[in-house]
């Protein structure tokens, strides 16, 4: 099989040192170190130099009053990202893809998904889900607790809480030399598709989640699931596992509450789609997705 094309969001060159984040002179150090260097972000979005690198500055740009998280180490030298309160509500993730498609740098990318992630995860977990008093910053910024003051009487419960991910599927029905592409009412472009996806489920295994959301949304029977390839997500902070399943029938019924439309394509259509040519039964998303990387590797044979 020929090897899967490398996703977006993913190869960061960041060393995380998770060894080290309860490591409070370690951090004290990192903070110290001359070669230190702060994310700038507008808000959540990246900031980028003219030549598409991302854009660091120094440790003295940050709120002397906010909390820092230490990305971890960059050819050695620390990495921080201020943990800044954005305004509720913001959204920016055009800005984050129309960011992360000009950046220039391998692996950069996925150095601000880390480091977006868990800006906005700070910002929307600030109380306790335990006891819902305010939570303070740990582990040099991956992690809050919710302390007790030291009677242990009228102070937080003592939860910890660390940043998740929510797992989600995304797969290409396959029946034959077709595959199954659909169009999700929020979709501006009536001629943009994708791969079908859906958040996994407690509970579940991703083959399961695979076969449960192909039927919900498209009503297809699934007979057999592959894994291809993975990527994170920043938006705010998922993990889209990319699978193929194979099913019994092409016949479809569509969940109109999901889906605007589906069709089956052929590698050649399939082509031409990712090829951006204007005679294409359909229009590709961003080639950062991971159904962009899926569809090229079923093209090439995965």
């Amino acid at each position: 099989m020929p090897p899967i094309p490398k996703p977006g969001f993913t190869g960061s060159p960041l060393v995380r040192i998770d060894m080290e984040r309860d490591n409070q002179p370690y951090f004290d150090e990192a903070m110290a170190n001359p070669s230190a260097r702060l994310l700038r972000l507008d808000g959540l979005a990246p900031v980028l130099e003219q030549d598409g690198r991302l854009s660091w500055g120094s440790l003295a740009e940050a709120d002397p009053d906010g909390d820092l998280a230490l990305l971890g180490l960059i050819d050695g030298a620390p990495r921080f990202v201020a943990l800044a309160r954005i305004a509720p509500g913001i959204d920016q993730r055009m800005a984050t893809i129309n960011g992360a498609r000009a950046m220039s740098e391998p692996g950069a990318a996925a150095t601000y998904a880390a480091a977006r992630s868990l800006v906005d995860w700070h910002n929307r977990h600030r109380f306790c889900a335990n006891c819902g008093r305010e939570t303070v910053v740990r582990r040099s910024g991956w992690a809050r607790f919710c302390v007790p003051d030291a009677e242990g009487i009228g102070g937080g419960c003592g939860a910890e809480h660390y940043p998740r991910t929510d797992p989600v599927v995304i797969m290409l029905a396959e029946h034959g030399d077709r595959v199954l592409v659909g169009r999700n009412l929020n979709m501006p472009d009536a001629r943009m598709y994708s791969a079908l996806a859906g958040f996994l489920e407690v509970g579940e295994s991703i083959e399961d989640a695979v076969a449960r959301e192909l039927h919900e949304e498209a009503g297809v029977i699934v007979t057999e699931v592959r894994y291809l390839a993975s990527q994170p997500w920043p938006m705010p902070s998922q993990l889209m596992i990319g699978c193929i399943a194979k099913v019994e029938s092409p016949a479809l019924t569509i969940d109109s509450s999901e889906l605007a439309d589906a069709i089956w394509v052929d590698r050649n259509e399939v082509r031409a789609a990712l090829a951006g040519e204007p005679d294409a039964p359909f229009h590709m998303r961003f080639p950062l997705a991971i159904a962009h990387t899926l569809l090229q590797a079923w093209v090439d044979g995965a």
